[in-house]
């Protein structure tokens, strides 16, 4: 079975699961629901959103974590919403259509501050962050044959960026300028990574960027159907890129990761879960103990390569954003923070 397939039945799973929780619900019981903004189908946030969903979920009526039930808040509801990806999932969370969400920690970093890609924008000042989840490893995949061996060679060629509202697109941009290149350079394309692999797949194609958590779906089943170079984001350029912006990270895709693709250098960002400072602190603090207690890890264990990546250990890592107070609550109490 793709990887593809198993996001897609995860998602009619998790509708399903909703639909059953709401139809056994106890009457009289008070019930919540909590939205996840994730981003594109065959993306990483997408399927972690699932398995962090159904983590803090506890329909009313059902069993107690202690007698072998759901361990998430009790009453609670959450589902994985697929969406553009960061920029469109903190603009949801600022305007409401959204709980939570999840979001490169570059782009959370200019949203709270007002500079970056949210430059003459206004703040998104009741911005917070639950926790620092995994790094994301920025992709730049090239078709075979294009001779695309550096970012430099994109000159001239079809390139996707990814959607408008993406974390992807601003960081794309970032490591165009810094090979000297911009939007104008290329023959520049805005597609989510699936629809960037089929056009490529079809000849139409010769690069796409992807952030986001290896190994990613549809660049999984792109390499063992068509083949794909990966290009290294390494360098004086990258190393320009550290320099100025401090979220960037050293990152190594490893050989075999994606099929007939050898060890790679690039740069990584991190996936943050945030929400806003209106969620009642609560409610937050249920969440936040859900999502670190052994139930869940042992979803994240086994339900996604990257799940392994989320731990307690990193989750206060490269936060350019203050916590919910429900979350520094539970960090607190854990230990984790003074």
């Amino acid at each position: 079975m793709s990887m593809l397939t198993t996001m897609k039945r995860l998602a009619a799973g998790a509708a399903l699961f909703g639909a059953a929780a709401v139809a056994t619900a106890a009457v009289g019981q008070q019930m919540q629901f909590f939205r996840i903004g994730t981003g594109g189908t065959a993306g990483t946030y997408f399927p972690i959103g699932g398995l962090l969903a159904n983590a803090i979920s506890s329909p009313p009526g059902s069993r107690s974590c202690a007698d072998g039930g759901a361990c998430g808040v009790e009453g609670l509801i959450a589902t994985a919403v697929a969406s553009n990806g960061s920029v469109g999932n903190i603009n949801a969370i600022q305007g409401g259509s959204l709980e939570s969400g999840f979001t490169q920690s570059d782009v959370a970093f200019w949203a709270y501050t007002g500079t970056g890609v949210y430059e003459g924008k206004p703040k998104v000042e009741n911005l917070r962050v639950i926790a620092n989840l995994y790094p994301e490893t920025i992709h730049l995949v090239a078709r075979k044959g294009a001779n695309i061996k550096s970012v430099a060679d994109l000159k001239g060629k079809r390139v996707s960026l990814d959607e408008p509202g993406s974390g992807t697109l601003v960081d794309a941009k970032l490591i165009l300028a810094a090979y000297g290149l911009t939007e104008k350079d290329v023959e520049a394309e805005y597609l989510k990574p699936n629809q960037a692999g089929e056009r490529m797949r079809d000849g139409g194609m010769d690069a796409f960027f992807f952030v986001g958590g290896y190994p990613a779906g549809a660049i999984a089943e792109l390499a063992s159907s068509s083949g794909i170079d990966l290009v290294p984001i390494s360098g004086p350029e990258a190393e320009k890129i550290l320099g100025e912006y401090k979220f960037f990270a050293k990152d190594t895709v490893p050989a075999d990761t994606y099929k007939g693709v050898g060890q790679v250098e690039t740069i990584s960002v991190n996936a943050q879960w945030v929400t806003s400072a209106s969620q009642p602190d609560e409610l937050i603090y249920g969440i936040t103990k859900a999502l670190w207690n052994d139930n869940t890890r042992k979803l994240l264990d086994s339900g996604h390569a990257k799940g392994k990546a989320i731990k307690t250990d990193t989750a206060l890592q490269g936060l350019g954003v203050p916590l919910h107070a429900g979350a520094e609550k539970f960090y607190k109490e854990a230990g984790l923070l003074k």
